[in-house]
């Protein structure tokens, strides 16, 4: 197709329902694959919080149906996880013909990239986040105040932790490219720079339970991660062109 060539909506549309389509068959075909060792996915899940957890104390489920719901949503993140490659390879697929060739060549490496950093960053937050957040919560504990999370909440929990995480981590990569684009800058990035701090901490606010903590604990990475943005934006961002010489006028 031609660069300056325009595709009607409905072909957009079409476009869309059939990304969506394969981005749940693949997060099917992963819960599929994840259902058969759901109990040990959510032992692997709970491992951080156990850790740190005192001896003999476990989670429960305070009505019947909480354990198997819980194993059935752990076999879900297990299968949306298992699938990302995919859902993110139709992400940049469908936003890939409003691009100019030299840029889709770039798709391949961008979308290896953006499933190693959105695991990257659920793997942060699994083996760094987890430790020191559920240790600080546990430590509220005492003779008379005993901690007993239920196996529906911790899940909640966690799940949400991970995937914000791993979104997160997305953030040098989206602004490299938009630098590599032309639509930002690596001025642009400096100077808004206060702007993007707040957004952080807003952003942050939503992704994360409500408490300061955990807020916090994603909103200093994404401070990290902005800066890196701005490096990348360096290296790769679009080049401003130089201008060329006025010619010396010779006198008549």
């Amino acid at each position: 197709m031609k660069e300056d060539e325009k595709l009607p909506f409905t072909i957009h549309l079409e476009e869309l329902r059939r990304r969506l389509i394969t981005g749940f068959v693949a997060i099917g075909i992963g819960f599929a694959g994840s259902y058969a060792f759901k109990e040990q996915l959510f032992e692997i899940l709970t491992a951080p919080l156990i850790s740190v957890m005192k001896p003999g104390e476990t989670l429960i489920y305070t009505n019947l149906p909480e354990a198997f719901f819980t194993f059935l949503k752990a076999a879900l993140i297990s299968g949306i996880m298992l699938a990302s490659p995919v859902i993110i390879y139709q992400f940049w697929m469908f936003i890939a013909p409003g691009l100019y060739q030299k840029e889709k060549r770039m798709m391949i490496p961008v979308v290896i990239l953006s499933t190693l950093f959105f695991l990257g960053g659920s793997l942060f937050g699994y083996f760094i986040v987890f430790p020191f957040g559920f240790k600080f919560f546990l430590g509220f504990a005492s003779e008379t105040i005993r901690p007993l999370p239920s196996m529906k909440e911790y899940l909640s929990f966690s799940s949400k932790l991970l995937l914000a995480f791993g979104l997160v981590f997305e953030l040098p990569l989206v602004l490299t490219f938009l630098a590599k684009l032309g639509i930002v800058s690596v001025d642009f990035l400096k100077k808004n720079r206060k702007y993007a701090l707040l957004l952080f901490f807003a952003g942050a606010a939503i992704l994360t339970p409500p408490d300061v903590v955990t807020q916090v604990m994603m909103a200093l990475p994404m401070m990290l991660l902005y800066e890196v943005s701005i490096v990348g934006a360096r290296i790769f961002g679009k080049k401003k062109a130089k201008p060329e010489p006025e010619e010396e006028s010779t006198p008549g």
